[in-house]
């Protein structure tokens, strides 16, 4: 389920600057690129106000994308636009999470699994303490896989992860129901 305010002008900007490719990167996929996104600066603000608004004042102390809440965290590369201004915004910190080799210096990394074989996202170690209070951000879930893994990867540090939020969500893929009893935030419905 998408922003339950549907009736908010933004979110009709923010879903118009989405553009879908269709067989990108390969036949069947309809790939929602943010990048058109990016390129609006009122779509691309009104993305992240939305995202403070629900947060702000929350007690969030990492934002995770691909990275997280509390410290604001930001999955790979399109996790990290999200995460560092609503993670200012709020007064919180932001923690990457990124794919194997990719951190300088010790980590620890949360294997998880792919349609056809695994991957791993890794995280500073001490980058977040046990108590923090966290929110997981990514620009789309299609299978839950990557949340799942960020999840994991916070909880085994003992962090309590608040929920998730994307700006986009496939349901089709049913990746919502991989979170368990995390709750996720998503602005649109993709194609």
């Amino acid at each position: 389920m998408a922003f339950e305010d549907a009736q908010d002008h933004r979110i009709a900007r923010i879903s118009s600057a989405i553009r879908v490719i269709p067989d990108f990167p390969k036949p069947g996929i309809m790939f929602q690129d943010i990048t058109t996104l990016l390129l609006d600066p009122t779509a691309f603000k009104d993305t992240i106000d939305l995202f403070v608004e629900r947060y702000k004042g929350k007690n969030i102390s990492v934002v995770a994308g691909k990275m997280l809440l509390l410290c604001i965290q930001g999955i790979e590369a399109r996790g990290f636009i999200f995460g560092p201004p609503i993670a200012l915004a709020i007064g919180a910190k932001f923690v990457p999470m990124r794919k194997p080799n990719k951190l300088p210096g010790a980590v620890i990394s949360q294997e998880y699994s792919l349609e056809y074989g695994t991957d791993k996202i890794e995280m500073h170690v001490g980058a977040v303490e046990a108590g923090e209070r966290a929110l997981v951000i990514d620009d789309l879930i299609a299978t839950g896989g990557t949340l799942c893994a960020a999840i994991n990867l916070l909880e085994r540090v003992e962090v309590d992860v608040v929920e998730c939020a994307c700006v986009i969500e496939l349901p089709e893929l049913k990746g919502r129901d991989r979170l368990g009893d995390k709750p996720l935030f998503v602005l649109v419905s993709g194609a």
